[in-house]
């Protein structure tokens, strides 16, 4: 199954947590708004840091989404991983497993992001097994 949409998003900057300065990490907190097949909302955060060399940085993150799925109310996580290098992108965004609730136990997928025109988009595909069974 798919789900498409836009999503509102704001990052906005956190200290370093206490004894961790010395890394140099930027960490960031997520609240998104998301619109189309998936109506909910998600918090986070997000921890990054840049290369060397222009246009090279990495970034994990986690957040917990809430709100309806193709209609199907409850809660999940995504995991993030993103890589810039010199400017060429590779980002991975997937369910973690078995953090479905509610109507939404049993959730797994991978979600696309694309930004557009200062615009952010999704893509999501995924199963539910309860559907399947």
């Amino acid at each position: 199954m798919q789900a498409n949409g836009q999503f509102d998003i704001t990052l906005p900057v956190h200290p370093a947590a206490p004894g961790t300065e010395a890394a140099q990490l930027s960490r960031r907190a997520i609240h998104k708004t998301f619109h189309g097949d998936l109506d909910a909302v998600s918090l986070g955060e997000m921890l990054a840091s840049s290369g060397t060399q222009p246009g090279s940085a990495g970034y994990v993150a986690m957040e917990r989404v809430e709100g309806r799925l193709a209609g199907l109310e409850g809660c999940f996580a995504l995991m993030h991983f993103g890589v810039m290098a010199q400017g060429q992108r590779s980002l991975t965004v997937q369910v973690v497993p078995d953090s479905g609730t509610g109507e939404l136990q049993g959730l797994s997928g991978t979600m696309e992001i694309d930004i557009r025109d200062g615009q952010h988009y999704y893509q999501f595909d995924y199963q539910l097994t309860h559907l399947e069974e």
